[in-house]
Parts: structure tokens; sequence; C-alpha cells
């Protein structure tokens, strides 16, 4: 398995942005599917968005389309999240997660993802 870190979450005004970080240790990051997802108080952790193991494919939930930007630099073992225009409906804390996998396919389900991070808050005023 692979050890996830998360960085970057904060507090941020409505309209702001932010980039999450998610940094892997251990080898072989290329072989896996990157994911985040996001819990808000007293709800379910949903998905937010997932990368295949080289970038080429990303997925997205409807509610952050548009707004939300996933990427990764396998280089730096590093899955980024870009989030603009905040709204107070994304507050959540935000988990990093990988799936074993090295195809052109793109997770979205929490069972598909075996390593996850310890969440990152992210709290958007209004």
């Amino acid at each position: 398995q692979v050890q996830l870190v998360e960085s970057g979450g904060g507090l941020v005004q409505t309209g702001g942005s932010l980039r999450l970080s998610c940094t892997a240790s251990g080898r072989s990051f290329s072989s896996y599917a990157m994911g985040w997802f996001r819990q808000a108080p007293g709800k379910e952790r949903e998905f937010v968005a997932a990368i295949n193991w080289n970038g080429a494919n990303t997925l997205y939930a409807d509610s952050v389309k548009g707004r939300f930007t996933i990427s990764r630099d396998n280089a730096k073992n590093t899955v980024y999240l870009q989030m603009n225009s905040l709204n107070p409906e994304d507050t959540a804390v935000y988990y990093c997660a990988a799936a074993a996998g090295s195809t052109w396919y793109v997770p979205t389900r929490e069972g598909d993802f075996r390593s996850w991070g310890q969440g990152t808050q992210v709290t958007v005023s209004s």
C-alpha cells in the first residue's frame, strides 16, 4: 500500500480558491489511480474527482464540475485538487485516496480505493 498525506486546506471566503496537495510515500505512485473525496458534517463521504495513472483521464462529481481540477505529477508523487469559485457547500474534510491500476480506467467508488489519507479541512465562509 501507499501512504498518503494531504495538505493545503484552510479557511477561505466564498468565491475564493484553494489548492490541495496529496503526496504519496513509497514507490510506484504511477501505478495508482488517485481520487479526492469529501465529507461534510453530518453527511456521508462523497466522491469529488479522480484521475487515472498517467493523468490522461479524469472524472468529476457534478457539483464540482467546471470549478475543480484534479491533476498529478508522477515525478513528485503528488496529486492536486485546484478548487475555484468555492462556496459554503464545499466545506468539508477532503480525503485523498489511491486505487491500484495502470489503465485508462478512472475509479469513483469508495470501495475501489484501498489507501486513504487522514484528510484536510476546507472551510468556506459566506
